[in-house]
């Protein structure tokens, strides 16, 4: 479990095979093999770290549902270790479970924020609400709004400066995770409405 709150902005030193080894000074530090780390918005495990470096097993499952296949040497992802037990929750719940990839269609400056437009799937989009949390790249974000194609967040200058948002541009693919609130709500809303939708049709 993660918080959304980016630790750091590590850089690929290499990515072969389903082997991605990163360049990660501060949260290598005390980080133990097996142990997971959300890498970029995926939660991914831990298979070797030495000083100031960490590696990642990257499966085909994960490549196809995120934009990690896009990471080349020299490329920057947003890190977070695990949530420690007693920790502040500075962010939201985040899984580190990538729901799907969405599209930057904007990107405007608003006053000293800068506000970010994203095109994204039905699959995604039904869970979305104004107000409600998102998850782009690993970090934790606030919905400004939404409409049928795409929703838009506004970022702060912190973490403009601290997170490779600063780095998306339009066209730019990142990993998108709803709350997770969302999900669960609509799995236990389901056979009820189910229920009222027949009860209707019989009527």
């Amino acid at each position: 479990m993660f918080t959304g709150i980016v630790e750091e902005v590590g850089e690929v030193i290499s990515f072969e095979g389903m082997k991605l080894t990163i360049h990660a000074p501060e949260v290598t530090p005390g980080l133990q093999e097996s142990e997971s780390i959300c890498v970029a918005g995926a939660c991914l495990t831990v298979m070797a770290r030495e000083e100031g470096e960490l590696s990642v097993e990257v499966i085909p499952e994960t490549l196809s549902r995120t934009n990690l296949s896009d990471l080349k040497p020299g490329g920057r992802v947003n890190l977070e270790r695990s949530l420690a037990e007693g920790g502040r929750i500075g962010g939201h719940m985040v899984q580190g479970h990538v729901d799907d990839v969405a599209e930057v269609s904007a990107v405007e400056k608003d006053g000293d924020s800068i506000v970010i437009r994203f095109l994204g799937d039905e699959s995604i989009m039904r869970y979305i609400v104004p107000k409600g949390f998102i998850t782009v790249d690993g970090a934790s974000l606030t919905v400004v709004d939404r409409d049928d194609d795409g929703f838009s967040v506004a970022i702060i200058p912190y973490t403009y400066a601290h997170t490779t948002i600063a780095e998306r541009t339009m066209g730019s693919k990142v990993n998108i995770e709803v709350d997770v609130t969302a999900k669960y709500v609509e799995q236990m809303a389901r056979p009820y409405l189910e229920k009222l939708l027949a009860d209707h049709a019989g009527s």
